[in-house]
């Protein structure tokens, strides 16, 4: 389907709300990852809202995009922007994390709206390439779009798939990677330094794009310019604050996988209003 095209001041009112629903779900389950979901709420609103082409009545529509959370600790951002875009009501949303919910505290199938389960950091990439390979095989024009995180980029299954990518020409396939410079030990410098980061991503043949990724404007041109890449992939490497939007939570390491009290909680909405 058609999705409605939003302004910039239209996506940046939807992003707030999504943030103030995953601070709302995670103080709720008493447990999660707010700072990865916050810094890459922009991203995948965008996204969402302007880019992928699907259907919420028909989840596995054939021609529909692809997207793949490959850091699955940011489920809560995914989940609330499937519940804003009509997946499932909103209501589920704090649902999150109980028992029988099929709202986990990592993506899989149960959800609707979900290609693939993620959680075990390092796949998600290896898994796009086998959704852009199988849309030339099968002839198909649908677009594939993955969420990764920089800390996950150390790893080696990621360069892998990452030579692949170059090495057949996806040029359907989109990586967003929410450089936000935190990871769950620490900064992501200290712990394995990813620069150059753009040479790297280039030297394996990729296109690549850097843009600040809170500004809507420069996002929306980086998915544009992302399809009119022929004969590679792109990736979009996406500058963040870890916790965007929550001023205690900003560039705190400590939120990688600390829901908010419920004091927290209000003094995050309050800011968030």
């Amino acid at each position: 389907m058609a999705n409605k095209q939003l302004t910039t001041e239209e996506l940046v009112v939807q992003a707030r709300q999504i943030r103030r629903l995953i601070i709302q779900m995670l103080a709720s389950a008493g447990s999660g990852h707010p700072g990865g979901s916050l810094s890459a709420t922009d991203l995948i609103t965008a996204l969402y809202f302007n880019v992928l082409r699907f259907n919420p009545g028909d989840p596995q529509w054939p021609d529909r995009d692809r997207f793949h959370m490959s850091k699955g600790h940011a489920c809560p951002l995914w989940y609330a922007v499937l519940a804003q875009t009509g997946y499932f009501p909103k209501e589920k949303l704090f649902t999150l994390r109980q028992f029988g919910s099929m709202l986990q505290g990592h993506p899989d199938r149960k959800t609707p709206g979900v290609e693939s389960a993620s959680g075990s950091l390092g796949q998600g990439l290896s898994i796009v390439l086998g959704m852009s390979l199988a849309a030339k095989v099968d002839k198909k024009d649908y677009r594939v779009y993955v969420l990764l995180g920089d800390g996950e980029v150390q790893e080696g299954n990621i360069w892998e798939a990452a030579m692949a990518c170059g090495h057949f020409a996806c040029s359907n396939l989109c990586a967003i990677l929410d450089f936000n410079g935190c990871q769950i030990d620490g900064r992501c410098e200290d712990i394995m330094g990813l620069e150059p980061l753009a040479a790297k991503w280039q030297a394996f043949g990729w296109h690549v794009i850097e843009i600040n990724g809170h500004d809507m404007q420069q996002i929306l041109a980086a998915y544009d310019q992302a399809k009119t890449i022929k004969n590679k992939p792109t990736i979009i490497i996406a500058r963040t604050v870890k916790g965007k939007g929550v001023s205690f939570m900003e560039g705190v390491v400590g939120f990688h996988g600390r829901a908010p009290t419920q004091e927290e909680a209000q003094r995050a909405l309050k800011e968030l209003a």
